[in-house]
């Protein structure tokens, strides 16, 4: 899920919020999203909570991109806490070239 927080927050423009099963696909989908930033020479600003996995922040200022454990998000609830916040259409699942099977990423 995205939201849009311009003109609500004054630290960022967009969170992106994703969950992985437990704390070692938390970490797989934080080092993929690394890797992807790395290919567009973009570095972020700072990566917190990779060791715990529970909540993984990848900060790149304008975007904040959170990936957390199902129960670390439902504790939290950004999505609730910025309720008010429009969401971002994501568009339709990107399809994984070299396995044909579908890749997701869920709000």
């Amino acid at each position: 899920m995205a939201l849009n927080l311009k003109g609500i927050a004054s630290f960022t423009d967009c969170f992106v919020i994703c969950s992985g099963n437990q704390r070692r696909q938390t970490q797989a989908i934080c080092d993929e999203v690394l890797s992807r930033l790395d290919a567009e020479g973009v570095r972020p600003g700072h990566v917190e909570g990779y060791a715990r996995g529970e909540w993984i922040l990848i900060d790149l200022a304008e975007l904040v991109v959170h990936v957390f454990t199902p129960e670390t998000r439902d504790f939290y609830g950004l999505e609730r806490l910025w309720g008010d916040a429009p969401r971002i259409d994501l568009g339709a699942p990107e399809r994984h070239k070299s396995s044909g099977s579908t890749a997701v990423v869920e709000g």
